[in-house]
């Protein structure tokens, strides 16, 4: 594991900000997905289990990551995928970790602790973990982002999902007394919902800000302007970032930069957290942008 994780300087098209390099944590339990793992797998050890459950689109690097730490834990794994059985990378990988897979129509995937209960309710192994790691085990590990800052900054920025890395964050910027903002960007259509989430594991919301308009036409949706800003982003920086999250991110933090909502001499820090597999699910965008 590359802890602490490094920061980089990045500039972009006349744009400078630092990039906290999550992703390079570890190739496969990458960014935060190894932060919210971490105390769920210390839970899980301490109640003695052994097999642990949980959930995942087919292209869910959550789902990869689990299956790289159970294995490297000795631990079973299983995961319920939502949709249609298919086949791709990201779930080759899972299987080659062993990793259990069993498709679920996308109804009964709503209700998650119901498929617990009903496949796993009395193996006294199975320990439950929620779609993307959710859980208050997971805004600890995410909180430790801000407690390996050894500089400030005036904005931290990040992209959510099921708002658990901002909640973490948000606990690390009030428990340090910071004076930095946090600024959001949900990458699902009608992301205002995040906002609840985060209040979920924080009380302090006031240095929390949304920005609900970068979701490209939903979870994993992409556009030809997203692709061709990531594609010419990699080509200049050398980073690779993914276009389900740190993509959005990225092109947020420049949009916003360019229409000068945001100073261009703010020191602006981005979570980069890690996804680069979702990079694979969208190879043939990316080959139509030349």
């Amino acid at each position: 594991m590359q802890l602490p994780s490094p920061i980089h300087q990045v500039s972009y098209n006349g744009n400078s900000f630092f990039i906290k390099r999550d992703d390079l944590i570890d190739p496969f339990i990458s960014g935060n997905k190894w932060r919210k793992l971490k105390y769920i797998l210390l839970d899980a050890q301490k109640q003695g289990k052994k097999h642990l459950i949980t959930f995942g689109g087919a292209y869910s690097n959550h789902l990869l990551a689990t299956a790289a730490a159970a294995a490297q834990n000795n631990l079973k794994a299983t995961a319920f995928v939502r949709g249609e059985k298919v086949n791709n990378e990201i779930l080759t990988l899972c299987k080659l970790f062993g990793m259990e897979l069993r498709f679920v129509d996308r109804e009964t995937y709503k209700n998650k602790h119901s498929l617990f209960q009903q496949h796993f309710g009395t193996n006294t192994d199975a320990y439950f973990i929620d779609e993307g790691g959710a859980s208050e085990e997971a805004t600890i590990g995410c909180t430790e982002i801000v407690n390996e800052l050894t500089e400030p900054f005036d904005y931290i920025f990040c992209a959510a999902g099921t708002g658990t890395t901002a909640a973490g964050l948000l606990n690390g910027i009030n428990k340090n007394h910071l004076k930095t903002e946090l600024h959001v960007i949900p990458v699902l259509k009608g992301g205002s919902f995040i906002k609840d989430e985060i209040a979920r594991y924080v009380n302090d919301l006031s240095k929390l800000h949304l920005h609900t308009d970068y979701h490209f036409g939903g979870y994993a949706k992409t556009t030809p302007q997203l692709i061709a800003l990531i594609k010419d982003f990699c080509a200049k920086t050398g980073m690779l970032i993914d276009p389900v999250y740190t993509g959005k991110m990225c092109y947020a933090i420049i949009d916003l930069l360019e229409k000068s909502e945001i100073a261009k001499d703010a020191r602006i820090l981005a979570i980069h957290t890690g996804g680069l597999f979702g990079i694979l699910g969208k190879m043939a965008e990316f080959a139509k942008i030349h």
